[in-house]
């Protein structure tokens, strides 16, 4: 094959005139995805932007466990007897305040308070309120910061997930996951650095890609997403007839050309495309091994339940995610969807825990037994909570709730959290965030009340955890320079060790 002939001084383009320093450092880069060079290389990862983080990191990788659907607090971890006493009554409108309502309860001639049907008590010598929902949850409270403080501007499920995901409300920024890929780079250089696994079979809400999507930032910070079965990421595998040898061929071949399009065209996306390419081929060995559970021992898989032989479920995917966070795996996003009860809540929400209580549990139990809970964050939680009326028909048995911003539980666990922590408060209703005296406090995303929590108060956090200042890392693009945070966020340093 020829190679491409030295550009013709006379039609040298001002864009390669100025891009000359980085097409030098671009060709080091290329060079360092050669396979000979690949194969001499010991697994150190990759760097990110950050040369180093800016101060030192309690975390070195997060497991964030989504609910996709908004759980209902009420059901779960925030206690309110005065509902069960109230049960049936109005919600008073000082209570309400002239919240807005979704359009599915806001014509409804009554929205009567509802108590929830499951019993709750206290748990560990922290004395966490816990539902009977959720045993094997209680089981760890003493290694659970909850806060009961969460609100969110977003009241509908697609703007308010992907605001946790991507630190705003309308689609197309990166994913927390790529902003930490993009800041601190990868732990393994044969699996991915983002790695997203979804329930198999629930429905409800959908997820899209975008939600774990690279958005304006390079393609290799994009989450690569595990499917259940014998192929967990698509087409990684070689067709029949294709070897390993013939697979390399290949791949040998389709980088030189791609060094030669890179030398013309100076575009950084095609460097990523051979990065891929290179972590696709290494990948072929190591995702099977990584979601090979047989020599899991029979007392980790019991820990985890029945449901961790069923590849897909959540018990299964809370296993495979210990086994991608003790393998260097940067973050690990968890989605389960199914909590978006506007009807017939008590019995689906038990669904919801069965599925997800023992499995959450494990994986905190299972992290630390082997000393990984000291430096992996764990984080529990939905885009929103639900409301303290029912949505529909209340009767003694059944009711729904709708979606409901101003106030819900997230429960937070391992490196730098502190422990046995009840962080913030609702009302009496469980319907606003309250002060010490359960006074309604006023809620202001652009200004920090001890015990409110705001999304980018969270995500501020999780970057602190993690060594990152969220107002320095950030991105230029299209003129004006981005971060997860966009303009807000404060660090709760009150739950941080």
């Amino acid at each position: 094959m020829n190679r491409q002939q030295p550009l013709d001084p006379l039609s040298i383009t001002r864009r390669h005139f100025l891009s000359g320093a980085s097409l030098g450092l671009g060709s080091l880069a290329l060079g360092a995805l050669l396979p000979r060079e690949l194969a001499a290389a010991t697994s150190q990862g990759s760097t990110g932007i950050l040369s180093a983080p800016h101060f030192p990191a309690k975390a070195k990788r997060v497991i964030y466990l989504f609910q996709s659907g908004g759980p209902a607090q009420q059901d779960l971890f925030d206690y309110k007897p005065l509902l069960n006493q109230k049960n049936g009554e109005q919600l008073p409108d000082q209570v309400r305040g002239g919240q807005r309502l979704t359009g599915m309860s806001v014509n409804q001639a009554s929205i009567p308070l509802a108590g929830s049907v499951f019993k709750f008590a206290q748990h560990g010598k922290s004395g966490a309120w816990v539902s009977e929902l959720m045993p094997q949850t209680a089981s760890i409270a003493d290694e659970l910061c909850f806060l009961k403080g969460m609100f969110t501007e977003a009241i509908n499920h697609d703007p308010a997930i992907t605001f946790f995901q991507t630190g705003s409300q309308v689609a197309g920024r990166p994913s927390m996951g790529s902003w930490i890929s993009y800041g601190l780079g990868s732990m393994n250089d044969n699996l991915p650095a983002f790695v997203v696994l979804v329930t198999k079979g629930k429905g409800d809400q959908p997820l899209y890609a975008r939600l774990w999507g690279n958005g304006f930032l390079d393609s290799k910070y994009q989450g690569v997403k595990f499917a259940a079965g014998r192929d967990p990421v698509f087409y990684l595998t070689n067709p029949e007839g294709i070897s390993p040898s013939g697979r390399r061929s290949v791949l040998d071949t389709l980088d030189a050309l791609n060094r030669i399009q890179a030398e013309r065209e100076l575009d950084p996306e095609i460097e990523s495309r051979m990065a891929q390419y290179e972590m696709a081929y290494r990948m072929q060995t190591s995702v099977p091994e990584v979601t090979d559970f047989s020599k899991e021992p029979r007392h980790i898989l019991d820990l985890y339940g029945p449901d961790v032989r069923k590849p897909g479920t959540f018990a299964a995917n809370c296993l495979l995610a210990r086994r991608l966070a003790e393998r260097g795996v940067r973050f690990i996003q968890l989605y389960h969807q199914g909590w978006d009860q506007h009807g017939d809540l008590p019995r689906q929400i038990r669904v919801q825990a069965r599925d997800t209580d023992r499995p959450s549990a494990a994986l905190i139990k299972d992290l630390k037994q082997r000393g990984l809970l000291d430096d992996t964050l764990v984080i529990w939680g939905g885009e929103f909570g639900r409301t303290s009326y029912s949505q529909g028909k209340l009767t003694a048995t059944d009711y729904g709730r709708d979606h409901h911003p101003r106030c819900f539980t997230v429960w937070m666990a391992g490196a730098g959290i502190k422990p046995g922590l009840t962080y913030g408060q609702t009302d009496a209703y469980g319907y606003n965030i309250a002060d010490e005296h359960g006074h309604a406090i006023g809620l202001d995303m652009a200004k920090f009340t001890p015990g409110a929590v705001h999304v980018h108060d969270l995500q501020a956090t999780i970057l602190q955890l993690l060594g990152i200042d969220h107002e320095r890392l950030i991105f230029k693009y299209q003129g004006r320079r981005y971060r997860l945070t966009d303009v807000h966020g404060h660090v709760v340093r009150d739950i941080l060790v």
